[in-house]
């Protein structure tokens, strides 16, 4: 039975709750709300609003070093070169990044011209969401002066913007609600949590793995409240710093437990609550009812890699992102069907036969090759015994091979040939290996052998300053790979390098 994701119109008016007297939102155009009790937190179903600019200025973000990102977080819109305007508004609807949540992105309309703006992204100064603004043209005059103090404007998610939000509060409410029940019926508190990049599932991190059991009996539980249609509510107060209570240290130096941070300056304290279930302290956007959001957890943990550490993480998936997960899994196993030629029940069977085939090909092929380099072997002392000469025996072979283990089988030539070549006779042997279809990145390896490591040096050295080839050796064997084109001419090079020595 298909399920459909409902967006909900509005939020209910108990949604919010100030449970402080004396808190009182501002209507002062000129005195920004503090984040805490923006309109983004008190409605998070609001997509547009119209409000007054408090203050604009020009924005010369200093360059971020460059650094690999966590492999699958959520990155902010890239901030570009271009002039930029962090404006400060009475109020809005565009969320900055907070609690484990990333900035929402919008638009902002100029009421006196009609003229739009680009909201790249919004954070958090102190208590104030502060918007960095893409200025049209690299107009900055202009631009500041659409966004004098005063002048109305309309701020707005827009569809991009608010899909984007109703995937972040699916998944922010749904880590409320499963942190929740880990503790309550685990005992296993959340050390952290990461809001993926979309699609991918988001994972919190707990002090242990769980059991295909443990995981599924959370996930029931989590459901049977999803179908209940328990609500969720959000209840703010003035913050009195003296009265919060330190987040729990463990002996691993990780903060257990959601605290405000240190340069918040707002002044308000923000409790999110799921009724019957959780309360926590929060100042991300959340929805007001828990009841679209059934939630999917991968059945198993993946540990973390860290030595010093049993904590592992636990991947889940709710609200649009799961349907797009499940949809993309199915349209991935039905083309893995279509190419095994069955039906997507008989997939994992299938699979498991390929692989066995392909690993008894493997085999089949290896046993062949060790035959083969035996053969080639015999092959080239015959030659050089019918010299007889004593003196150096020198030879290259060429061959075209496409396989994945190039130099293996020049290796296994090698030995194969030094333990059967006669140690009184002199050898030299250049064999290399090129892809039967070649383009200017293609690479040709080169394996050289010897009886004698001086004659190594030697074509070693010439192999890089005559040929481009790099590469090196030590004692009786040099390999080396020469990307590129191997053509006619670079074989006579060769030939006339072995010739001089």
């Amino acid at each position: 039975m298909a399920t459909a994701v409902l967006y909900p119109q509005t939020t209910p008016s108990d949604y919010h709750r100030i449970i402080s007297p004396t808190l009182k939102i501002s209507e002062d155009i000129k005195v920004p709300i503090p984040v805490g009790i923006l309109a983004c937190q008190r409605d998070p179903l609001l997509r547009t609003l119209d409000t007054a600019v408090v203050a604009a200025s020009l924005s010369q973000p200093a360059a971020i070093p460059a650094k690999k990102p966590a492999k699958k977080s959520v990155i902010a819109p890239a901030i570009p070169n271009d002039p930029l305007l962090e404006v400060i508004l009475q109020d809005t609807v565009i969320f900055p990044e907070g609690g484990g949540q990333p900035t929402d992105t919008g638009l902002i309309t100029t009421n006196a011209d009609g003229v739009t703006w680009e909201v790249l992204q919004a954070n958090r100064h102190g208590g104030h969401a502060v918007h960095y603004v893409r200025v049209k043209e690299g107009d900055t005059d202009t631009a500041l002066l659409a966004f004098s103090p005063g002048a109305k404007v309309t701020v707005a998610l827009g569809q991009e913007g608010y899909d984007r939000r109703y995937d972040h509060m699916s998944m922010h409410t749904s880590q409320h609600l499963l942190s929740a029940l880990l503790e309550s019926r685990l005992e296993l508190p959340t050390l952290s949590w990461s809001l993926t990049a979309y699609p991918s599932p988001c994972y919190v991190e707990v002090p242990r793995g769980m059991t295909i059991e443990e995981v599924v009996s959370i996930q029931n539980e989590a459901n049977r409240l999803v179908f209940e249609g328990r609500r969720v509510h959000v209840e703010v107060e003035e913050l009195d710093r003296t009265e919060e209570k330190p987040t729990t240290v463990l002996q691993t130096g990780r903060a257990v437990g959601k605290g405000l941070p240190e340069d918040y300056t707002g002044g308000v304290k923000r409790v999110v609550v799921i009724d019957g279930v959780d309360r926590n302290p929060c100042c991300g956007t959340h929805l007001p009812s828990i009841h679209n959001l059934q939630l999917f957890l991968l059945p198993h943990t993946d540990a973390l890699s860290r030595s010093n550490t049993t904590n592992a993480r636990l991947y889940f998936l709710a609200g649009p992102r799961l349907i797009t997960y499940l949809t993309s899994t199915h349209n991935l196993l039905t083309s893995t069907a279509s190419v095994l030629s069955c039906g997507v029940p008989q997939v994992p069977e299938r699979v498991n036969q390929v692989v066995d085939e392909r690993r008894k090909a493997g085999k089949r092929l290896s046993d062949i090759e060790a035959e083969l380099v035996q053969h080639l072997a015999k092959e080239i002392i015959g030659e050089m015994a019918q010299r007889g000469d004593g003196g150096l025996f020198k030879k290259i072979i060429h061959r075209t091979d496409d396989s994945g283990n190039t130099l293996g089988f020049l290796s296994a030539f090698s030995l194969a040939f030094s333990t059967l070549a006669d140690s009184a006779q002199p050898y030299l042997i250049l064999l290399g290996s090129s892809p039967s279809s070649q383009t200017t990145t293609s690479t040709t390896i080169f394996l050289l052998f010897s009886s004698d490591d001086k004659k190594i040096k030697e074509v070693g050295d010439g192999l890089k300053s005559k040929l481009g080839v790099k590469g090196g050796g030590k004692g009786l064997k040099w390999s080396g790979k020469y990307v590129g084109v191997w053509r006619e001419k670079e074989s006579v090079a060769l030939r006339e390098l072995l010739d001089g020595i």
